[in-house]
C-alpha cells in the first residue's frame, strides 16, 4: 500500500516555541536552586505583552521577567515588553497526592512513546528530518540579520508497504526582512538549509521531489506581532510528527512528578530499545497513571506484528527490566537536573544528549 505522511516542525521564534523555551528555562532555573521543585509556571504572548502564569512550589528564587526578556532579546526581539504574572503555590491538594516518602503521579492521564527503525534515530523520517530543517536554517538565520527566528516546515515522505522510499514534498516558510525577494530567499534557503540537510538523505531524493519555500510570497510580520502564542500548543511537533499517539498532555514547564512528561519520555525509553534491540521494527507503548499513586495503572504494547520475537517474550523483557513508576523514572532518568530548556525546541525524541534516547545495558539471555 503507497501512502504519504506529513510531519511538522516549527522555529524557536515561532510564538508556540517561544513560551515553551521560557516556560522551561524558568523549569531549569527552579531546578538548578531547588531540585525538589514542583513548577508548572507556563505563558502565552501577543504582540508586545507576555503572560506569565501557574503555579510554583519552590524554595528557588526566580526572577521570571529577566529570565524572559533575555530569551526574548536572544531570539530577535528589538521591543521592549510588558511582562503579566499571575503565579501561586501549587495546589496542597495535589502536592500532598504527590510528594511521599515515594514520589507518586501529578495527575491521571495516558502517555505514549514509539519507536521505528526507519532512522538512525529511531524516530519517524518525517519529523526528524523537518526538525533538523528547523535547526539548519537556525543556525543559518544566527548569522544572516536579514532573516528572523520565526519559521516552520513540512516534510512529506512517501511510504510503500510501511518503508519510506522517497521524500515526496518539503515546505519550508521563513521570516524575513521588507528587501528580500522571493527569489532570494527560495536560493538562500535551499543553499543554506535545504541543501546541508538532504546531503544526509540523498537516496530518498529524486526528480519529483517537490520544494516549496516561502508560499504565502510575504512574511515580514512575525513572532508574536504575527500571531499569539502559547506553552503546550505544538504536541504533535514536540512527540512524533502524527505518527505515533500523542497522550493530549503537553511537556514544557512541567517538572517531572508530571508523569504526562516523565512518562512519556520513559514510554519513548523503552521502546526505543525493543526496536533497537532488534524485538520489533516499530513499537508504541501506552501507560496510564493515576494522582497520588506510586505505579501505572495499566502498561500497553503493540509492535504493529513487526516483533521478530514473541510478544510474550517482548512484555517479559520489559517486566523484568523496566520500572514505569515516577520515582523510578525520575531516579533512572535523573531528571532533577536542569535540562529542559534545551528539550524545548527541536523535538523531545531523537536527540542522543536526551537520557531518555540511551541504551540500556541489559542481559538479553533470555530472549
Amino acid at each position: 500500500m503507497k501512502r504519504i505522511v506529513t510531519s511538522e516542525s516549527v522555529n524557536i521564534g515561532h510564538p508556540d516555541k517561544t513560551c515553551d523555551y521560557i516556560a522551561d528555562a524558568f523549569l531549569d532555573e527552579a531546578l538548578r536552586q531547588d531540585k525538589s521543585s514542583q513548577m508548572a509556571v507556563e505563558c502565552a504572548i501577543k504582540n508586545d505583552k507576555l503572560f506569565i502564569y501557574g503555579e510554583a512550589t519552590t524554595k528557588a528564587k526566580i526572577d521570571y521577567e529577566k529570565i524572559a526578556k533575555e530569551i526574548l532579546r536572544d531570539i530577535g526581539y528589538q521591543n521592549q515588553f510588558k511582562i503579566i504574572k499571575e503565579l501561586s503555590i501549587q495546589s496542597p491538594d495535589i502536592n500532598q497526592a504527590v510528594v511521599k516518602d515515594v514520589l507518586c503521579a501529578n495527575d491521571q492521564g495516558i502517555i505514549y512513546g514509539y519507536a521505528t527503525n526507519e532512522s538512525k534515530e529511531f524516530m519517524p523520517l518525517p519529523i526528524i528530518i523537518a526538525h533538523k530543517l528547523m535547526l539548519s536554517y537556525e543556525k543559518f538565520r544566527r548569522q544572516n540579520a536579514s532573516y528572523h527566528a520565526d519559521a516552520k516546515c513540512q516534510v512529506s515522505i512517501a511510504y510503500e508497504d510501511e518503508k519510506p522510499t522517497n521524500i515526496d514534498t518539503i515546505l519550508i516558510s521563513v521570516s524575513h526582512d521588507e528587501e528580500l525577494t522571493n527569489e532570494m530567499i527560495k536560493n538562500d534557503v535551499m543553499k543554506n538549509v535545504v541543501e546541508k540537510v538532504l546531503d544526509e538523505y540523498k537516496t530518498l531524493c529524486n526528480d519529483a521531489t517537490k520544494y516549496i519555500i516561502n508560499p504565502s510570497g510575504k512574511f515580514t510580520i512575525y513572532g508574536s506581532f504575527g500571531d499569539s502564542g502559547c506553552v503546550g500548543r505544538k504536541i504533535v511537533v514536540d512527540s512524533y510528527g502524527g505518527v505515533g499517539r500523542v497522550g493530549g498532555g503537553c511537556f514544557s514547564s512541567k517538572n517531572a512528578t508530571k508523569v504526562d512528561r516523565s512518562g512519556a519520555y520513559y514510554a519513548r525509553y523503552v521502546a526505543k530499545n525493543i526496536v533497537a534491540r532488534g524485538l520489533a521494527e516499530r513499537c508504541e507503548i501506552q501507560v496510564s497513571y493515576g494522582i497520588g499513586l506510586e505505579k501505572p495503572i495499566s502498561i500497553y504494547i503493540d509492535c504493529f506484528n513487526t516483533n521478530k520475537v514473541s510478544m510474550e517474550k517482548i512484555e517479559k523483557f520489559v517486566n523484568e527490566n523496566f520500572d514505569f513508576s515516577p520515582q523510578n523514572i525520575i531516579d533512572e532518568l535523573d531528571l532533577l537536573r536542569p535540562i529542559y530548556k534545551e528539550t524545548a525546541c527541536y523535538g523531545h525524541f531523537g536527540r542522543e544528549k536526551f537520557p531518555w534516547e540511551k541504551i540500556k545495558e541489559i542481559n538479553t539471555k533470555t530472549l
